[in-house]
């Protein structure tokens, strides 16, 4: 099964981007990697308070981008492009924060994030 298959057999689909299919299925990743790393920091014995703020805070912007991002039927696209900016932002603050933690589950959530937050800018352009 395939993201790209599923939303190209949508009937009111001409053209898609594979740059907003890319951003879909990465946000849905990211929002998974970023609650995988807030319940690790939950088992960390530093206090890791901000850092699961900001991956939770990022999960569910990622996953609310996700699902926008699919859906075709009389397409909002002011709304699209405005999630697509804020999952673009949620990803960034999330890196930042998890990059300043040596633990591999962070490092990974902060490389996720920037590959999100990339996949997010180039699709941005091209919803119109």
């Amino acid at each position: 099964m395939s993201l790209p298959s599923m939303i190209a057999a949508h009937p009111q689909v001409d053209n898609e981007t594979e740059e907003l299919v890319l951003a879909a299925r990465h946000a849905m990743l990211c929002s998974l990697f970023c609650t995988s790393c807030a319940d690790a920091c939950v088992a960390e014995d530093m206090d890791m308070a901000q850092c699961i703020r900001n991956c939770l805070d990022c999960a569910d912007v990622c996953a609310a981008t996700a699902r926008l991002a699919t859906r075709r039927t009389a397409q909002n696209i002011e709304v699209l492009r405005a999630q697509l900016e804020a999952c673009i932002t949620a990803c960034e603050t999330c890196a930042a924060e998890c990059e300043g933690h040596d633990n591999p589950h962070c490092q990974l959530c902060a490389k996720m994030c920037r590959e999100c937050a990339d996949d997010c800018r180039k699709a941005l352009p091209l919803v119109k």
